[in-house]
């Protein structure tokens, strides 16, 4: 790979990583005053009207085959991920999510194996998974002395990991058809928008204008919106399409340290030092599964 290309993939997925590492406290802000689908949809309606107005050519899609994956990619990054992601914030810790997304590297290892020939898994990606899970258990202790635990939000988080290793499987593939990156990422948005109207109606859909307009959250909005969104999809794709779905994905790796440190410094969450210890460990097994596959520079065949 041209040295050059591959910086460039790997700034744009720092661009996404370093964006989307803060969007859990723009969400747990917003939580204050909407309902996560009202959150999502507004969120992604943004993104899709800016990506339209940045590049407003129609894309034409060359089989049907293809327009399933980009369905596929819609349901799973979109609708799936965030709605998930979004309801675990209303039971658990913004850091306790960031943290737990992060494992979905784990899941993007196992499905690149079984669906783009990656790289056999050896004992060593097993042993990361172990300690990460501990880590990840620890953390959802939330440092209680009782050891009371709450597992809901916690369990939809690993979920949202699921699923985004799913799209990011689906990105990989979809990569493969040489689209404008910004007209596939406006696809799979008009899907997961598709996908998500069943929800409007089963959550309920009543944002409140007045709260909209209000500075605090019209910023966050539109943070998520233009930022987390428009930007970071694409970013994040073209990251994809270069380096490939496994090695972009080591960079959520980061994303618990950033949503932390962001956690703190927003919403002045107390990190115990059980959290500490166990978002230690999580990140130490996470580098310890993915440490091999960073090494080779592990491609993986389109």
């Amino acid at each position: 790979m041209d040295r050059k290309k591959e910086i460039t993939g790997h700034v744009f997925a720092l661009i996404s990583i370093f964006i989307w590492g803060t969007t859990f406290i723009s969400t747990k802000i917003l939580l204050e005053a909407f309902s996560p689908i009202e959150i999502l949809f507004l969120r992604f309606t943004i993104g899709f009207a800016v990506l339209l107005a940045v590049y407003p050519h129609r894309l034409k899609v060359k089989e049907r085959k293809q327009e399933l994956y980009f369905a596929a990619a819609g349901l799973c990054g979109i609708t799936l991920y965030y709605l998930l992601e979004n309801i675990a914030l209303t039971y658990t810790f913004a850091s306790n999510v960031g943290v737990i997304i992060s494992i979905a590297p784990f899941f993007t290892a196992i499905f690149a194996h079984l669906f783009l020939d990656g790289e056999k898994l050896r004992a060593q990606f097993f042993i990361g998974v172990v300690v990460a899970v501990v880590g990840i258990f620890l953390i959802s202790f939330n440092g209680s002395s009782n050891l009371q635990l709450n597992p809901l939000g916690d369990i939809l988080a690993v979920l949202a990991a699921v699923v985004w290793a799913g799209y990011s499987i689906l990105t990989k593939k979809i990569s493969g058809f040489h689209y404008n990156s910004i007209q596939s990422t406006r696809r799979t948005f008009f899907y997961g928008l598709v996908f998500m109207i069943p929800a409007l109606f089963i959550f309920g859909f009543k944002p409140n204008v007045n709260q909209i307009i209000q500075p605090i959250n019209l910023f966050h909005i539109l943070f998520l919106g233009f930022g987390a969104s428009a930007l970071c999809f694409v970013t994040w794709s073209l990251a994809v399409k270069i380096l490939g779905a496994v090695k972009t994905s080591v960079y959520i790796y980061l994303v618990p340290v950033i949503t932390v440190v962001t956690s703190v410094i927003v919403l002045s969450e107390r990190i115990t030092g059980v959290m500490a210890f166990g978002i230690l460990l999580t990140l130490a097994g996470l580098f310890i599964s993915g440490l091999k596959t960073s090494a080779k520079q592990m491609e993986i065949k389109k």
